[in-house]
Parts: structure tokens; sequence; C-alpha cells
């Protein structure tokens, strides 16, 4: 049997990530690796983390990047925080609000749940039921950015919510960082975790985590030993602490690193607010392109994630066939709808670098013609002129 290299075809990403990657984090990615200890990887290791930092909007000290995709990230924010036996109030409005459940009950805590319908921001005055009724709660859980709905909750009242009942909060950030205003500090959030390849254009692979001081007293006031030993981070702090001097604990994935770091230099030049600025407006021209073809967003407009749109399929219309003609007439990626809402929606993704004004264009041209193929009552033109209207 013989053997080739892979080359994959150019896709236009507008799923729910990945997002494309930056032809410059692409190259960056590219450089000759060094060792994970070599002195000028560790110098662009404490760069990385000022700039992380400055992402989260936070000082937090221990804020670096999981050598692992969100998921670990996430597993690093329960299996840190949470012991066998605690209490922790998770709130859940779609798929990855169930995933913070199973890793509450893998690390032995007891998960009460706050639940709303797919499609609607967590229900503040729920929560404060839970916790009212859980006196013995000792952490929240809930994700800003619910990527299977298209659906972003308030982070700074659930936390100030949580907080009043003496909780830690862990925050779900993965679709948000970088493309939705997120304030760890100014919001006293205790624990966040994201991904790279979302609104920071990076490729996948990596989880950007940051945790406050509420939170590592409890990661170094532990009962027992954090049952991953690879996400401990009593651990991992002795390699990704300040200063040359490094204790090894894993090899780090250098290349992927190297485009984080030009990723966040990139979030840097453009400046977060204007990042935040442009996933919004490009949300809004695409907005108005589909209710200019009769289309419809899941999410009511003040509970919208500019980045991630829910677009509800028209009756007698193919939701997966769109999908297959988009992606092979026009190399455009969406992504389907997950758990209750299989077969509802289409999942359009304005993330990072897949965020602009030709993508938006180009995609509701493809969209209109893909449409009209199937049978739908589409005015051609009509998306585009209606977009353009926005983003003039």
């Amino acid at each position: 049997m013989e053997f080739n290299s892979f080359y994959p075809p150019q896709r236009t990403l507008m799923g729910p990530g990945p997002s494309d990657v930056h032809p410059r984090i692409l190259a960056a990615m590219a450089r000759p690796t060094v060792g994970h200890l070599d002195p000028t990887f560790v110098a662009m290791m404490d760069e990385m983390k000022v700039m992380l930092q400055q992402a989260f909007r936070t000082t937090n000290p221990l804020t670096i990047p999981v050598s692992a995709p969100g998921s670990a990230g996430m597993e690093c924010a329960f299996t840190n925080l949470v012991e066998p036996g605690d209490t922790v109030v998770v709130c859940q409005n779609g798929v990855f609000g169930g995933r913070m459940r199973e890793n509450v009950e893998r690390c032995g805590g007891t998960a009460v749940m706050v639940e709303d319908e797919w499609g609607q921001a967590v229900d503040a005055a729920k929560l404060e039921e839970a916790l009212s009724a859980n006196p013995e709660a000792s952490v929240v859980a809930f994700v800003q950015a619910e990527t299977s709905t298209g659906v972003v909750s308030d982070v700074k009242t659930l936390t100030e919510i949580a907080h009043r009942y003496d909780c830690l909060v862990i925050v779900d950030a993965v679709t948000s960082l970088g493309g939705s205003p997120l304030e760890v500090d100014e919001w006293a959030v205790d624990a966040v975790y994201s991904g790279t390849q979302k609104c920071l254009s990076c490729a996948p692979g990596l989880s950007p985590v940051t945790f406050g001081e509420r939170a590592l007293h409890r990661i170094k006031n532990r009962k027992s030993k954090v049952q991953s030993w690879f996400l401990d981070l009593n651990l991992v702090m002795g390699y990704w602490g300040g200063g040359a001097k490094r204790v090894y604990h894993h090899t780090a994935p250098v290349n992927l690193l190297y485009g984080l770091h030009e990723a966040l230099v990139m979030l840097h030049e453009e400046g977060l607010e204007n990042a935040w600025a442009r996933h919004q407006r490009n949300h809004l021209a695409l907005r108005a392109g589909l209710e200019a073809m009769q289309l419809e967003l899941l999410v009511a407009e003040n509970a919208r994630l500019p980045q991630l749109n829910a677009v509800v399929v028209p009756d007698g219309i193919d939701e997966a066939r769109v999908r297959q003609l988009l992606l092979a007439d026009y190399g455009i990626e969406i992504g389907a709808g997950l758990g209750a809402l299989a077969g509802r929606v289409w999942r359009v993704g304005l993330m990072g670098h897949s965020s602009s004004k030709k993508n938006v264009l180009v995609f509701l041209g493809a969209m209109e013609s893909v449409l009209s193929t199937l049978g739908g009552a589409i005015e051609s033109g009509r998306a585009v002129a209606a977009a353009n209207k926005v983003l003039l």
C-alpha cells in the first residue's frame, strides 16, 4: 500500500469551530522547533502570559495555556477545584453544561442542575433558588458562550449571585475569549477556561485558563490529590511559573505555542475592544442578510452570541443537503444543530479570522443560491445588499 503526503482542501470555516487560522499564525507554527526549556522559549512563555492576561482582562498570575484543547481546560478547572463530596451547582442551557456535569461527577462531586431551555440564557433567578436550596454548595459553573445554541449568558450577574453564597465560579469561555466582552477581574470571576481555535484564530490544541486568588487558595489547600496528574496545577505551576528557572513537567507543544503567541500579538495589534466590535458588526450584517432571505435566528436578540449564529431551518428545506452543497460547491463549512436542536438549526460561525466582511457576503450569496436550488422562495441579491448596508 502506498502512502502520500496529506494536502487538505482549502475551506472557509464558518461553523462552530475551528475557525480559519490566519496565515501569520500558520507561518509562526512553521518556525524552527526549540526545546521547551530553551531560554528563548521561556522568554516567549512569559510574554504569552502577559498577553493572555490582557485578553482575559486580568492580573491573575496563574494565567496559562493548558497543553491540550478546550475540553482539557474544562477538566483542568473541575479536577483542581472540585473534590469528592463537594456540591456544585451547574447551569445547563446547551451541550456544554452537560459536559460540566460529567466533570463534576467524575471528580466525585454532586451536581445540582439549573436547567434552561436550549436557546435561552441562564436564568439568574433559578441559580439563586438552587443556591438557597443547597447551602452546602461550594462551586457554581456555567457557560458564557454556549456554542451549541449561540446564546451568551450574563457572567457578571451570575458571578455576583454565586459569591453571595460563598461559591467559587467556573466559567466556560471557549467561544467568547477574544470575541465577546469578558472582564475577569472586574467581574471577580474565579476560574475561566477557553480554547485557541475560535475567536483567537489559532489552531486547535491549546486551552488558555486563568485562576484567581480564591481559586488558587482552594487548589493549594485541597484535602485530596487532584485526580489528574497531568492537569494538577500544583505541578504545572512549576513549569509555567515566573522567571527563568522552570521545573520540567511535560514537553510543551512548542510550535502550537508559537501560533498562540502570534495570535495574541495580532489581538494586541487590533485591540481587544476593536475585536469585540468587529465580531458584533459582522454579526449584524449577517443578521440583516438572513432576514432579507426570510430566515430567523433561534436566539432572542438580547442573548445572541455574535460569533455563533443559530439559524432556524425553514419548513420544507433539507438541512443536511444545504450544508453538503455549501461545502461541495463553495468550500464553506457550517455546523449542524446538536442534541435537541439536531435538524432544526444551522450553526453559522463568525469567529476570529473567519469574522470578516468578505466571509459574510460570500456566505450570504452562496446561501441564496443553495436555497434557491432547493426550492426556497429567495429573491437573488437581496441578502448581500442588506448586509452591505450594515457594513458600509
